[in-house]
């Protein structure tokens, strides 16, 4: 008998927390009802976008500086004030807000970029100081709104996808790829998602967490353009003008 618990022992699964919990390998990191569910993350990295557009040099601001941050502000106070009809399905009317309020960081912060390359090429940025300032608030916002979409996206948005049942993920995590080196209630947060958006803005290309669908691939590549053309572009500038 003890030689049969010990080979018992031997051949059990060697996943940790995973064969413990009784949970099937997909339901880790796949979302889980009592998975934290959190939006205050996102909440803050929009407000640190409308701040970074405050800071950002005017010639770099199409029109009125104050546009753009008072529709974020107005779309984000719509979200953070209004109820949540359930605890893991979002509403279409809050998830299409949620959208758009990404999709305007996204807009503006493209425009910013469009302009200082447009004022690059035309020769009339001779402050490297104030190049570098405006690119890296530039770049920052970048990530941000990259994060934004990849949690609004993979696996049908920040509560779906602690729904049991929700869709495919749209990225592939290392905990999805070894259940055991994470809690049985491990499910990706904001913190994870703006992780994978700094390192994509920074290698120009995945690295620990892999895009799975072409929605995921695609936003990947337009942010690793919009990051190399910052980074490239305007760093090598700014470089000169100091110079």
């Amino acid at each position: 008998m003890a030689d049969d618990a010990a080979s018992d022992d031997l051949t059990a699964p060697s996943d940790g927390g995973l064969h413990r919990s009784g949970l099937r390998p997909e339901q880790i990191a796949w979302g889980v009802p009592s998975a934290e569910r959190s939006l205050w993350p996102a909440r803050i990295a929009v407000m640190a976008a409308i701040a970074l557009y405050l800071v950002l040099p005017q010639r770099l601001v199409p029109g009125p500086r104050w546009v753009v941050p008072a529709l974020e502000g107005a779309v984000l106070l719509v979200l953070s004030t209004t109820r949540r009809h359930s605890t893991i399905e979002e509403s279409p009317k809050r998830r299409a807000l949620a959208t758009l309020l990404v999709g305007i960081v996204t807009v503006a912060n493209l425009i910013n970029l469009g302009m200082l390359v447009r004022e690059l090429v035309g020769g009339r940025v001779n402050n490297g100081r104030e190049l570098i300032f405006a690119a890296s608030a530039i770049w920052l916002t970048n990530v941000i709104a990259f994060a934004l979409w990849y949690w609004q996206l993979d696996r049908g948005g920040p509560l779906a996808r602690h729904n049991p049942n929700h869709r495919e993920p749209d990225f592939l995590f290392p905990q999805m790829a070894a259940p055991g080196s994470a809690p049985p209630t491990w499910a990706p947060s904001f913190i994870d998602y703006f992780y994978v958006s700094f390192t994509n803005a920074t290698a120009f290309s995945p690295t620990d967490t892999m895009p799975l669908t072409v929605t995921a691939k695609a936003l990947m590549t337009a942010q690793s353009g919009a990051s190399l053309l910052t980074i490239a572009l305007v760093a090598a500038r700014a470089v000169n003008i100091l110079s």
